[in-house]
């Protein structure tokens, strides 16, 4: 970060703290949707990029991911559908229990979580360029107290799937 006088106020400084969060996930946004419409992945709904990187990533139901978004169930269902029918997600009967479907990503799924992650690794990559590594950890951690933070005083669950 350039210095400054001490007249001179560096912007971020100005900004409120939801504008440079905004902007910062535009930063990302922007270069997920420009590395999966280059490997030819231009079609992915909205939200579908979070799906798709949370089923990649594992760990978390599609019950919680779908609760992390933050839409109806109906929203839900017709984000999965899409999904399915673009040949991002594939839907199967679960063998132990086959009142239940489960869902899983295809090849197709698999190469945009894999261009996704790629954009990702580049933002950050650039990020720790300009202000290292340990300031990177230390914005890691603001943000996930912020979240907590959030989700205590909602009385949702304090951790985070990551």
């Amino acid at each position: 970060m350039p210095a400054t006088t001490p007249e001179e106020t560096p912007w971020y400084l100005e900004a409120s703290m939801p504008a440079l969060l905004r902007h910062a996930r535009g930063t990302f946004a922007s270069a997920i949707r420009t590395s999966l419409a280059d490997a030819g992945f231009d079609d992915v709904p909205a939200n579908g990029v979070y799906v798709i990187g949370a089923i990649a990533r594992g760990g978390a139901p599609l019950s919680q991911i779908i609760s992390d978004l933050g839409v109806t169930k109906q929203a839900a269902g017709q984000l999965v559908d899409a999904l399915v029918a673009r040949g991002y997600l594939e839907r199967s009967v679960d063998p132990e229990d086959r009142r239940r479907l489960t869902i899983a990503l295809t090849d197709r799924g698999q190469a945009a979580a894999d261009a996704s992650r790629s954009a990702i690794d580049s933002v950050e990559s650039q990020l720790i360029a300009h202000i290292g590594a340990g300031n990177v950890q230390q914005t890691r951690a603001t943000l996930a107290m912020l979240i907590h933070i959030g989700r205590h005083e909602d009385g949702q669950r304090p951790e985070i799937d990551v």
